[in-house]
């Protein structure tokens, strides 16, 4: 299938407001008509990704023709009634093969691969958000910051060059 690709990034934990699911749908809908994408890619693990696949899986009706894909971190074997549970939402899944001795980067290196993939990258990254603070271990007595997730994909995409939509306002 010809066409270009996209792919969702966002922040875990997104307020789904009646202003960003339209914004979303005229996103979305503009990446169809107006670039030619057909493709979709989602990740998983944020309400920003399941607002996402809300939208297209609603467009798919106006635009049959259009392709859910959902980007795995696990299982490179997947048996028939996994197969079949996951492609209740999607139209095609895969495991990029480096994400499988990734170990605790797997959702970076999904992330990057997602992007490597995608013509166009829509966000929802807002560059205040820190997530909280965590510690190394359960014994352990300090905390740290973690790196956001969704500020790696963000600047990884920008070093790419790729069209980036940031919905975040």
């Amino acid at each position: 299938m010809d066409g270009k690709v996209c792919c969702f990034i966002g922040h875990r934990n997104v307020e789904k407001t009646p202003e960003l699911k339209q914004s979303l749908i005229d996103t979305i809908r503009r990446l169809i008509t107006e670039k030619g994408v057909n493709k979709f890619l989602f990740g998983s693990k944020s309400r920003f990704d399941d607002l996402c696949q809300e939208v297209v899986k609603e467009l798919r009706e106006e635009y049959p023709h259009v392709k859910r894909v959902y980007a795995r971190m696990y299982y490179p074997e997947l048996e028939e009634r996994y197969i079949a549970y996951i492609l209740r939402d999607f139209e095609d899944t895969y495991m990029p093969e480096r994400i499988e001795n990734a170990g605790v980067a797997r959702y970076v290196e999904r992330n990057q691969e997602m992007i490597n993939a995608s013509d166009f990258c829509v966000f929802y990254y807002n560059e205040e958000y820190k997530p909280p603070l965590r510690k190394q271990s359960r014994s352990a007595l300090s905390t740290y910051q973690p790196k956001s997730g969704t500020k790696l994909a963000y600047e990884y995409a920008k070093q790419k060059k790729k069209e980036i939509i940031n919905l975040y306002r």
